[in-house]
């Protein structure tokens, strides 16, 4: 009985020790840790985040990672009810890379490619445009500064059959007005693929409930 009593304690000290470095937290139905708020107010982590619906804006939950307060890799939004909605990319705090969005029966809408900041690199080589023709005239070399703009090609689909609607083509920001539209032939039948994103968040969610998650908050 002594021995037992001396685990529990131990285990106790163990857990309320790895928990004194975070301000507030949340702990999952499975034990994991989410919504960290380490000493410097900063959120690690993953992390959970629910918005209500307001002003006719309807609400949203996402789910992903913060280092030092920035959103980092991978984020995953649904509705309020539950239906994958969009997948996201992040560097330290800003889109980066592809993201994709579905509609609530998980059909894609659209495609988009984002370029973000990178520190370690702090000048960019940028292209010039004309005016008349959109062609690149020339080259400027420009302090870096924080920014997330649109780089590469934004597909827009139509969710019923799947085809795609138009694609824009952006360069660090610059649309290329050569590739700003491709529509579809009506007349040509395409199978309308799900997106692999969707069938996994389907597989893993197929028995799965909404849960709740339980809040701590430390004294410091």
């Amino acid at each position: 009985m002594y021995l037992k009593m001396l685990s529990t304690c131990f285990f106790l000290f163990l857990l309320t020790g790895g928990y004194a470095q975070y301000k507030s937290f949340k702990i999952s139905p499975n034990g994991d840790t989410l919504n960290r708020v380490d000493s410097k107010g900063l959120k690690q982590g993953p992390w959970v985040v629910h918005v209500d619906p307001l002003r006719g804006e309807p609400g949203y939950e996402e789910e992903g990672y913060y280092a030092d307060d920035k959103k980092e890799g991978t984020w995953r939004k649904y509705t309020l009810s539950g239906d994958f909605i969009a997948l996201e990319n992040y560097f330290r705090g800003d889109k980066s890379g592809q993201s994709k969005y579905f509609n609530a029966f998980g059909e894609l809408i659209r495609e988009e490619n984002w370029k973000a900041y990178d520190p370690a690199v702090p000048y960019d080589t940028i292209p010039i445009y004309g005016e008349s023709n959109g062609e690149i005239i020339s080259y400027k070399i420009v302090k870096a500064e924080p920014y997330s703009v649109k780089d590469g090609e934004w597909t827009y689909y139509d969710p019923e059959s799947g085809r795609i609607i138009r694609t824009e083509k952006y360069d660090r920001g610059h649309l290329i007005p050569q590739s700003k539209t491709a529509t579809f032939v009506k007349d040509e039948p395409m199978k309308k693929i799900k997106p692999q994103e969707v069938i996994d968040y389907e597989k893993k969610n197929a028995k799965k409930k909404k849960v709740t998650v339980r809040e701590g908050r430390t004294s410091n």
